[in-house]
């Protein structure tokens, strides 16, 4: 008797964000949140004048349904998503925000012009060059978890503060090749169009982000090393996109833990971590799903 092939996990999460201009967002806000409920679809959907930024997850036929509408309905084009798969729904409710920005960079950017996509297929050559910069340009608490090989930690506990310690290291880019990289594509791109604006013109960013690289880059070849951090439930996915199995949060400061961080002896269960050990209790600069350690400084470039 031959084996059936197992089932599909039940639960699909698309992430993805999408440029656009969307003048009228606002009235958008009921009639999404209604058709999302209708459909089952939990998660977030954040949608602002200069576009959309979502997690979300469902069904199969749920997502498809909500992306489709989406590319025909809404925005007119198609979109670029990326999809990872669960056995639970790692949301716990359904939210469409209102915001200004669909990522906050704390200064203004003008949009009009992006660094040039890199490929995931051609990453690998981009950052192996001795002229290029490779930025992370995630929060510390994520890049904790994982990064690639010679990539820079700026250290900052927030995105808001990535133009700033540009400024403190802006000799350090001069005359270089600039790649920037995040999970989903989404800071990294508007991080670029804001380098531009400051006259740092020969910039990259890794398209469709980590998760895209993850999906297109056979583990074998893979640069990265650890696992990526993820905002809902799952904590991280690994290189194949399953569910962290060792990555927890301090059950004190909400910071992302490794298992090597786990095995310190200053880590305690529901008491502190090597990332808030001393430290008082608080939620500063924190992400939808977790309190931020504060931190007392921003890291620098080292060649």
């Amino acid at each position: 008797m031959f084996d059936r092939p197992p089932s599909p996990p039940p639960y699909v999460i698309a992430a993805f964000y999408h440029f656009f201009d969307f003048p009228h967002f606002e009235a958008m806000q009921a009639p999404l949140l209604e058709r999302l409920t209708d459909l089952g679809i939990k998660g977030s959907l954040l949608i602002t004048a200069e576009g959309i930024n979502s997690t979300m997850a469902g069904t199969r036929e749920a997502i498809d349904s909500f992306l489709t509408y989406l590319q025909t309905d809404l925005i007119g084009a198609p979109i670029t998503w990326k999809e990872s798969y669960a056995d639970y729904q790692p949301f716990g409710k359904v939210r469409v925000r209102l915001k200004k920005e669909t990522i906050g960079l704390g200064e203004p950017v003008s949009m009009k012009r992006f660094g040039q996509y890199v490929e995931p297929k051609d990453w690998n050559a981009l950052i192996s060059r001795n002229d290029v910069v490779i930025i992370d340009t995630r929060n510390d608490y994520e890049v904790n978890l994982g990064t690639f090989r010679n990539a820079i930690d700026p250290n900052i506990p927030n995105f808001k503060h990535l133009p700033q310690w540009t400024r403190d290291n802006a000799e350090a880019l001069k005359g270089k090749k600039v790649a920037t990289f995040c999970t989903g594509g989404i800071r990294c791109e508007k991080y670029t169009s804001w380098l531009i604006d400051q006259g740092i013109e020969d910039v990259y960013h890794l398209k469709g982000g980590i998760l895209q690289y993850f999906e297109d880059v056979p583990r074998v070849e893979s640069l990265w090393a650890g696992e990526c951090f993820v905002f809902d439930e799952r904590i991280a996915v690994d290189h194949d996109l399953n569910p962290s199995t060792t990555a927890v949060l301090c059950l004190h400061c909400d910071h992302a833990l490794t298992a090597e961080d786990q095995a310190q002896p200053s880590y305690i269960k529901g008491a502190s971590c090597p990332h808030c050990l001393g430290q008082s209790r608080h939620a500063h600069d924190r992400p939808p799903t977790q309190k931020q350690t504060p931190r007392q400084h921003t890291g620098r470039i080292k060649f």
